[in-house]
């Protein structure tokens, strides 16, 4: 599930790093009610730029921390013998 939502996240902040104005325009009409008065100031649409570039860069280090992750075994069985009050684990 982790990968997919950092997928999910680094889509989102690369279209938010691509199209600053059209997210802008999206986040606006989606949080008030009358989207047509709101003008958003200048610096917003940098903001915006930047916010998408930095999520885009943490989903990808994340994919890549999980690309690259040593999978050992141990840490998928989430009881061991040190935590089986009854003491049956395997």
């Amino acid at each position: 599930m982790k990968p997919l939502l950092l997928l999910v996240a680094g889509i989102g902040g690369l279209l938010e790093a691509v199209a600053p104005r059209r997210a802008v325009a999206l986040w606006t009409r989606a949080l008030y009610r009358n989207a047509g008065e709101a003008e958003p100031r200048d610096w917003v649409y940098a903001a915006a730029k930047l916010e998408g570039t930095l999520v885009a860069a943490g989903a990808l280090v994340g994919l890549f921390r999980l690309a690259t992750a040593d999978d050992d075994p141990a840490d998928d069985d989430w009881m061991t013998a040190d935590d089986d009050p009854a003491g049956d684990a395997e």
